[in-house]
């Protein structure tokens, strides 16, 4: 009796064991089981350097979506960024997407400013007013160098 009491507390510890890994692997994986539905929104930018797919999407400071996929359009020789939105969130057709900073070598991230328009952007649609990211070494060098 005494061996199947030990074997059984065993097995629990296995189970446990088990399922905090797997909980560990979906947290740390960066997998979305249970997050809130989203919808795939598309903005074209001139340099997105610094920015990484995983990436924040934020409206006002609050995280509203992540950067899911960057591209390269070979027509137009710009990055292509596929964001996915909160369902909840409702985007202007005139909303401006930015790359952004966090604090002065943070992390890149979209910073989106709503629009005023009654028209709103769906799945699948596209924001056409970006702004580019700022490359601090190329305002650094213009203010050295063209200081003379």
């Amino acid at each position: 009796m005494r061996k199947f009491n030990l074997e059984i507390v065993v097995g629990l510890f296995l189970v446990v064991g088990f399922v905090c890994f797997a909980w560990l692997s979906v947290k740390l994986g960066d997998i979305n089981l249970f997050g809130p539905p989203t919808y795939q929104v598309t903005a074209s930018f001139g340099s997105i350097s610094g920015l990484k797919s995983g990436g924040l999407v934020e409206i006002a400071g609050v995280q509203v979506g992540k950067v899911t996929a960057i591209g390269f359009d070979t027509e137009k020789y710009e990055a292509l960024v596929t964001l996915a939105i909160n369902s909840d969130v409702v985007l202007q057709k005139d909303s401006i997407a930015s790359v952004r900073t966090a604090g002065i070598i943070g992390d890149r991230y979209i910073d989106i400013s709503p629009g005023g328009s009654d028209e709103i952007i769906g799945d699948g649609g596209r924001i056409v007013e970006t702004e580019s990211a700022i490359n601090l070494e190329e305002l650094v060098s213009k203010y050295i160098f063209e200081k003379e």
